[in-house]
């Protein structure tokens, strides 16, 4: 199944989610480095990450129940779906709530701010892997004509090998 949302042949989702994940959690690996130094900065650093991470993980959001929404109903692709979004959607509200308690404060979060982002990225992992099990192994947003000698997606071309092809292949 082809993804909806796409940008020069290519899903728009799965090119937005490395910006927020990366983001997040990395502003996690941040906070563990500023409490172990007990540097201020870098809860700073994770303060601005957080921020970043949260608006680039709605924008992800956006296509992905674009793409989410074209899924055939009554498949297990759909209820896997749904359950990607959802705990997707339970990160950013983590994170979320982890932002707002460092907002007044960036350089002093409290273990509320680093519980929330921990659990958080706990669930993230869970997220992801539900998501690759999407792609990889229901074949959401990939081409049907998928094959390792495909032409570029900018040729116009389709993806599906022609008949002699095919039979050259053979």
């Amino acid at each position: 199944m082809q993804s909806k949302a796409k940008l020069l042949g290519h899903p728009i989702h799965p090119m937005l989610i490395v910006f927020p994940l990366g983001l997040l959690a990395t502003s996690v690996a941040f906070d563990i480095v500023g409490l172990v130094q007990g540097d201020v900065e870098w809860f700073r650093i994770s303060f601005w990450m957080i921020s970043a991470g949260i608006i680039g993980g709605l924008l992800a959001a956006v296509f992905g129940l674009i793409d989410w929404l074209a899924i055939p109903s009554g498949t297990r692709a759909k209820g896997i779906g749904l359950w990607h979004g959802g705990l997707n959607l339970l990160v950013v509200l983590l994170f979320i709530g982890s932002w707002a308690i460092r907002e007044g404060a960036p350089d002093n979060p409290g273990n509320g701010a680093f519980v929330l982002s921990f659990i958080a990225v706990l669930i993230a992992l869970v997220a992801g892997w539900l998501g690759g099990e999407l792609v990889d192994r229901l074949g959401v947003g990939v081409d049907s004509g998928a094959n390792l000698d495909a032409p570029n997606s900018l040729s116009g071309r389709p993806a599906t090998r022609s008949a002699p092809e095919l039979r050259r292949a053979s």
